[in-house]
């Protein structure tokens, strides 16, 4: 296959589990929980504390070594480092999942915030991500449709403070671990999903729009053209021709002579 034909073909968009970092990424998300709850039920909060630490350390190394990047060693590390000193500080396991608990209610209430100030965050960062400006938001159904998007993402993050700070408060680590996993990555694909729907729809009706706009440009040319006339492409006129006359007449003698000469 040639590198024009390879050029020609559309590139393949990632899946949605690509998008959320493959099984890889579920795993490594999910890892320093589990071996934090685990460990604090047979040894104590300390050793659980060290344990996502080096859970931590290890997802780290692996993601650095896949991705070609310490970025994403910095931000697991960091992660589960703030969530284990918040446990040491509180002197109790549940402590461990505080931070999350309130970072959900912020993400909650900025999405919302957005939906009200008529800049939904789903289309924003979007937008952002992809460079593809600011058009959606001249289009009112587009801006719905972030909308909607905007609002799924927002009762994901509500949900998760709601039910996990409950579980807090009941002192549950066994279920808050449970609940911080599985409102983890599944609703956030619920999420990520309506977005999907809402970009895809406000694309197409963008690109209706654009061919639109183009036709109707394209037929008041024609329109003032055909009104005005078109200097530029009005044919030269033809030379004329003079037509020789009779050959009888040209043979005629000329009897307007002087009277002289008849």
């Amino acid at each position: 296959m040639t590198q024009a034909n390879k050029s020609d073909q559309p590139e393949e968009q990632p899946t949605m589990l690509e998008q959320m970092g493959g099984v890889v990424g579920l795993a490594c998300s999910a890892l320093p929980v589990v071996v934090f709850v685990l460990v604090n039920s047979f040894a104590g909060l300390v050793p659980a504390i060290w344990s996502a630490l080096g859970a931590a350390l290890v997802i780290g190394v692996v993601l650095a070594k896949r991705k070609g990047s310490i970025q994403p060693a910095i931000s697991a590390v960091f992660g589960v480092g703030l969530a284990a000193f918040i446990a040491y500080r509180t002197g109790s396991a549940k402590g461990f999942f505080l931070f999350g608990i309130w970072q959900s209610l912020v993400y909650g209430g900025a999405f919302l915030l957005s939906i009200a100030l008529r800049w939904p965050l789903a289309g924003v960062v979007w937008s952002f991500l992809n460079g593809q400006g600011r058009a959606w938001r001249e289009d009112r159904a587009s801006v719905r449709d972030y909308d909607i998007a905007t609002l799924v993402w927002a009762l994901v993050f509500l949900s998760r403070f709601a039910v996990q700070r409950w579980l807090y408060d009941e002192a549950s680590v066994g279920w808050l671990a449970f609940a911080r996993i599985a409102m983890g990555y599944p609703l956030m694909a619920i999420a990520v999903a309506t977005t999907v729907w809402a970009v895809r729809r406000s694309d197409k009706r963008l690109a209706a729009l654009k061919e639109s706009a183009e036709a109707e440009e394209a037929a008041e040319e024609e329109r003032l053209r055909a009104r005005y006339g078109d200097p530029a492409g009005q044919a030269a006129p033809e030379p004329r021709t003079e037509v020789a006359g009779d050959p009888a007449d040209a043979e005629a003698p000329d009897r307007s002579g002087t009277p002289g000469q008849r």
